[in-house]
């Protein structure tokens, strides 16, 4: 990865505004600059640009931290962490921002604009008709002493704007390679609102200059703020050799072609965790969103990707969000756990869809089945309509599997079963199989398929289940022969 800072520790930074759930994006983000920070040996920087406080709530920087943490994205300096260069929240170092305000005020970098919203729009719209690059037109640059007094007399509260040169700026991009903006389409840019809040233009330069980033790795949406990043650093007196390296990461899009959103695929990382995905197999599938381990494979450990993460190796072009990869991967992370850590990943599932209340007897119950369905599940979350039919208390055949066992033939299907396994002593899974298929199968000569598939919603009340002589082992001799009774018109 270039960079002007090849001597220093490499510090890079992930910087969220939670106006809500951390999304796909976000997270994809974050992955980066924490594998890049782990390749090299540097310092991951978790910060909150939470000044906007009416959009970022405590409840949301709480969710926050915690999806970090549930990810096994740990920080350096931050939150709850801390570090020499804190505060960690935007909102705690207000007096920070001030103070770099007023300095850029007096050295004639900044000044006060007195421009209505109105009287910006109206410019704006003459500009758009004039077929100019509709943007701020530096009328306040100079305010005649006039001009001045009426507006303190009608109560005006001035933004601050920063005063952009003439020219261009060019900087090196970690992935698109050298990126020029002419400043013709970067005018003077708000840093403070006229309330004195701090705009995110002149926050995000402030901090990482004083908390000594070194690598920006951002989304591909914060490209065109860069030109106006560098202008802070520069009325900071920055020298260019101390900016940080820029690396603009691709944007994900949904199976439309069109940027991942709620209309097209789920973007809350809290979503894909309330429906059982494995924290390990989001960032597995996140970490292959525009970045290859350079090759072919799709199972990449954390520490692998620690290992093998260079910005290098981050494409350019936009990434495909694909549902289907992430499940599929997230089944082959659930076959690679001990029935132990199985278990313990899905007890809360069950608990939470009123499955089991967790006590021993249940739980060893649910151990038992584990082995049968480890290798059926894309999601924990499968797992209750797999193992449901073993501790419903008021047994009910699923109204959509219900037609399939009311036909002639399955009724005579299930009045057989019933006979030989009423008859049938032993009642493990390979003396019912045994007995079933002599019966079903060899004698009535059925096809596997319409000699189980009714039995199987008999037991255990849907067509997908564990395997049938197992589930009915542990169902039970009279809890499987009630059920058949019950089936059987």
């Amino acid at each position: 990865m270039p960079t002007n800072l090849a001597n220093k520790e490499v510090r890079v930074r992930f910087a969220p505004s939670p106006t809500g759930d951390l999304h796909v994006g976000n997270i994809r983000t974050a992955l980066f600059d924490w594998a890049y920070a782990r390749h090299t040996g540097g310092k991951f920087i978790f910060r909150i640009e939470d000044t906007d406080r009416d959009r970022v709530t405590d409840e949301y920087i709480q969710a926050a931290i915690d999806t970090l943490k549930w990810l096994g994205l740990t920080w350096d300096e931050g939150p709850e962490v801390g570090g020499p260069n804190g505060p960690y929240l935007q909102s705690q170092r207000l007096d920070i921002y001030a103070e770099w305000a007023a300095k850029f005020l007096a050295q004639g970098d900044a000044y006060y604009c007195y421009c209505s919203s109105d009287e910006l729009e109206a410019r704006r719209e003459a500009q758009r008709a004039a077929n100019v690059a509709p943007g701020y037109d530096g009328k306040c640059r100079e305010i005649s002493a006039d001009d001045l007094a009426r507006y303190q007399t009608e109560g005006r509260k001035p933004v601050l704007r920063m005063r952009m040169p003439d020219g261009s700026t060019t900087f090196t991009d970690a992935i698109r390679g050298d990126v020029t903006f002419d400043h013709n389409f970067v005018p003077d840019f708000v840093l403070v609102r006229g309330d004195g809040s701090p705009l995110y233009t002149l926050a995000v330069a402030v901090d990482d200059v004083l908390m000594k980033v070194t690598h920006v790795l951002r989304g591909e949406d914060l490209l065109s703020s860069t030109p106006r990043q560098i202008r802070v650093y520069q009325a900071m007196g920055v020298k260019i050799e101390d900016y940080p390296t820029f690396a603009h990461l691709p944007f994900v899009m949904g199976q439309d072609n069109a940027k991942l959103s709620k209309r097209n695929g789920e973007v809350s990382i809290a979503w894909y965790r309330d429906r059982g995905f494995l924290p390990e197999a989001i960032c597995n599938y996140l970490a292959l969103l525009g970045w290859s381990p350079g090759d072919d494979r799709e199972n990449v450990t954390m520490q692998e990707l620690t290992e093998l993460f260079t910005v290098e190796r981050v494409h350019s072009s936009p990434a495909r969000f694909d549902m289907k990869k992430l499940e599929a991967i997230n089944g082959d992370k659930i076959r690679l756990l001990s029935l132990e850590d199985l278990l313990a990943r899905v007890t809360p599932f069950l608990i939470k869809d009123g499955v089991i209340t967790g006590t021993a007897d249940e739980l060893a119950l649910v151990a038992k089945t584990l082995p049968l369905i480890q290798e059926r599940i894309a999601t924990l979350a499968d797992v209750t309509s797999m193992v449901k039919f073993l501790f419903v208390s008021n047994f009910e055949v699923e109204s959509e599997s219900a037609p399939k066992i009311a036909d002639e033939q399955s009724q005579i299907v299930l009045k057989r079963a019933l006979e030989v396994l009423t008859a049938t002593s032993a009642w493990d899974h390979s003396s019912l199989e045994q007995a079933l298929r002599a019966a079903l199968i060899d004698e009535m000569a059925l096809k596997p398929r319409i000699a189980f598939s009714a039995l199987r919603i008999a037991i255990t009340g849907s067509h997908i289940s564990p395997p049938l002589f197992e589930s009915m082992e542990l169902l039970g001799r009279d809890a499987s022969l009630a059920r058949l009774v019950m089936a059987i018109k």
